[in-house]
């Protein structure tokens, strides 16, 4: 009875004496001391605290306070601009009821890095599962100009304000590195080696998840043939529309980025078409609510992969469909990229340990597309057309200017009539820059595939050794293998 009576006076005193009664300043997760702010650009701060009060923040590398004020719902924001130095900054946000410092922030380039479990696994991987190359990139992670920020595995029906579980911004090191992701570490260490500026990773990763779950309510609405009601009951979070999106992306938002890495897709495999909008439609969702235009957005081809039952040994769903369409969504995703793995897949098992090599090819589209390093390669050869010829087909490709190339003998080639029988075909590289493959079996030639399965080893590069993707001339689905 007594705390019911003290509950109703604190109530009470704060109705008829507001400014009497004060809420300490609260800001988000993200931002914090150790934080890296995205360099040379406007970005925002921004928190909670109480109806109308006045806040005084005071930035190390400007001058002028700036002084705002918290709305009617206790929400208040403000835009900074931020410069090219290289020094540590620090932020002093000051109300009647708080004194808030913020130290040793940088500014830099901002990277959000997201997925699922192939960006999720750490630089020590998972049980029996290795990262290679992870102990020694540990081993010599001592940086102060690289910072993580992870967003723990939290789902909601709602979006939420603030991150509910993180680590904070950290300094690279081997006690913060190891549980990191092993794909935005490689990335971002290297970005900063070259770049020779802070850089700060975020992660928000789930491992199993699907694009759906990564996408708000308003845009998954847009697309009837996913049903909200039926699927919250029954899917995991991670693999429920919205539930990561309102906990683990909307949260972040508005902190400024530089760009987004995206490795995902395994959960998706089986709906290619469906996959087709819902993640060009995601990317899109992000970049308007994130308000800074159309950042650089690269993503991960899944790799090969056996995708059979484990008890009767049958093939799933092709793979290759999937592959496809995450090419294609090339062309979907305005300022985009794409790293190509079909040579770094792992054929038992989903999390393939040569991460470091995926890193290096999203870093590469990185570098050319985003930091202007026009002379770094960073796009694998295409298929473009064909010509029938000589009882064969022979195959032209975009992104080939310096000519294709094989370690080894080209394989993984099949070829089809108009009876869309695929047989196994022999396969040469003519000129250094086209492809002639022709099957005895199969004389009036009409279509042809490459690594159109689940499992398989790319053998077709280019002489910077960038692997073609899987691709079919055809867009048959009632082809047969013979």
């Amino acid at each position: 009875m007594k705390k019911t009576t003290l509950i109703i006076l604190f109530i009470l005193l704060h109705a008829i004496f507001p400014k009497l009664i004060f809420a300490n300043v609260k800001l988000p997760a993200i931002v914090s001391s150790n934080m890296v702010l995205q360099r040379d650009t406007t970005v925002k701060l921004w928190g909670w605290a109480d109806a109308g009060e006045k806040i005084t923040i005071k930035l190390s590398w400007i001058e002028q306070d700036i002084k705002i004020e918290a709305d009617s719902n206790g929400n208040w924001m403000t835009k900074v601009q931020t410069t090219l130095s290289k020094s540590p900054q620090s932020i002093n946000i000051k109300s009647n009821s708080s004194n808030i410092n913020l130290n040793n922030i940088l500014f830099g380039e901002v990277w959000l890095c997201s997925g699922q479990s192939n960006m999720q696994q750490p630089l020590k991987g998972y049980m029996g599962q290795p990262t290679f190359g992870g102990m020694m990139a540990t081993a010599t992670s001592n940086n102060p100009n690289l910072r993580l920020f992870t967003v723990e595995r939290v789902s909601s029906d709602t979006p939420l304000s603030d991150i509910e579980k993180f680590n904070s911004w950290q300094q690279a090191s081997p006690e913060t590195v190891l549980d990191f992701s092993a794909v935005a570490y490689f990335f971002g260490q290297q970005l900063q080696d070259i770049l020779d500026v802070p850089v700060g990773l975020i992660h928000t990763s789930w491992g199993g998840s699907s694009v759906q779950a990564w996408m708000s309510s308003e845009v998954i609405n847009q697309y009837p043939e996913i049903n909200l009601d039926d699927k919250a009951s029954s899917n995991p979070p991670n693999r429920t529309p919205t539930k990561l999106f309102n906990a683990m992306i909307h949260p972040l938002i508005p902190y400024t980025i530089k760009g987004a890495l995206w490795y995902q897709g395994e959960s998706n495999r089986l709906e290619p078409e469906h996959y087709k909008k819902l993640f060009p439609a995601m990317v899109k969702d992000w970049r308007d609510r994130w308000q800074i235009g159309d950042f650089p957005f690269y993503y991960v081809q899944i790799a090969p992969f056996t995708y059979q039952d484990k008890d009767t040994q049958t093939p799933y769903v092709n793979s290759a469909f999937i592959r496809e369409t995450q090419l294609q969504c090339l062309n979907l995703i305005p300022n985009s990229g794409i790293a190509i793995t079909l040579d770094l897949g792992d054929e038992y098992c989903i999390h393939p340990p040569k991460k470091k090599e995926v890193a290096d090819r999203l870093l590469l589209n990185a570098l050319n597309k985003t930091y202007g390093y026009e002379t770094i390669d960073c796009n694998s050869p295409t298929y473009e057309s064909l010509e029938i010829k000589d009882h064969g087909i022979l195959l032209h490709f975009e992104n080939a200017e310096t000519g294709l190339y094989t370690p080894d003998t080209l394989s993984g080639f099949e070829i089809a009539g108009s009876d869309k029988v695929f047989y196994p075909a022999e396969a040469k590289i003519i000129n250094r820059k086209n492809v002639f493959v022709k099957s005895k079996e199969v004389p009036n030639p009409v279509a042809v595939r490459y690594a159109w399965k689940n499992w398989i080893i790319g053998s077709l590069y280019d002489v910077n050794m960038l692997p073609a993707s899987s691709f079919r001339t055809d867009d048959w689905d009632d082809a047969k293998n013979n």
